[in-house]
């Protein structure tokens, strides 16, 4: 089963200056936000495996988008998350299956890497929901400079049978970092955490 995409959304967020001070180079993410059908909305159904092929297509399709909003090599990406909304007819579990089992691995191909976990977040929700897209670095959980988060917003979405599904990369950490933890020099990338 293949999505059966409504619309896309591809958002950019530049950071220039923060509290005055000038931020060079500025900080940047994207977020690459796909509104679908939701094939299983107002009924239980036992076997998700349609919404986990759906999650993969989206993680190839998202994830290029994203980066190509950005005009970097996936390689280059520091950060990044992964989050979804189902309209009212849908079940958290819709989301799960679709972020979890096997969203992760085209994501990882177009960025080159990505030995950390990719954070999440899920909710049920109506049309103009925010949807808040948690982040952290692709190689080292441990870099606290990059934990962030990107909020997203469609003001249509999702529909009561739709399901939103954003990824957000970027190109760097938080706007002036200073709250220490592992530095980007200092990253191994092997276990996922430094």
């Amino acid at each position: 089963m293949s999505a059966v995409i409504r619309k896309i959304v591809t958002v950019v967020e530049e950071t220039l200056l923060e509290m005055g001070q000038t931020v060079s180079p500025p900080t940047r993410r994207a977020a690459a936000i796909a509104v679908i059908e939701n094939p299983f909305a107002g009924k239980y159904v036992e076997d998700l495996s349609p919404l986990i092929a759906i999650g993969e297509e989206l993680g190839e399709l998202l994830a290029k988008r994203a980066v190509a909003a950005l005009g970097i090599d996936g390689a280059k990406a520091h950060s990044y998350g992964k989050a979804a909304a189902v309209g009212e007819n849908g079940e958290l579990e819709h989301a799960a299956a679709i972020l979890h089992p096997k969203m992760g691995a085209p994501v990882r191909t177009i960025l080159g890497k990505g030995a950390a976990l990719i954070p999440s977040s899920k909710k049920r929700s109506g049309p103009g929901t925010t949807l808040d897209i948690p982040l952290g670095h692709k190689d080292a959980a441990f870099v606290r400079s990059h934990f962030d988060g990107m909020e997203v917003q469609i003001n249509d979405a999702p529909r009561a049978n739709e399901i939103m599904v954003a990824v957000a990369i970027t190109d760097s950490g938080r706007p002036l970092p200073r709250v220490g933890g592992l530095k980007i020099t200092e990253i191994k990338g092997e276990d996922g955490l430094r």
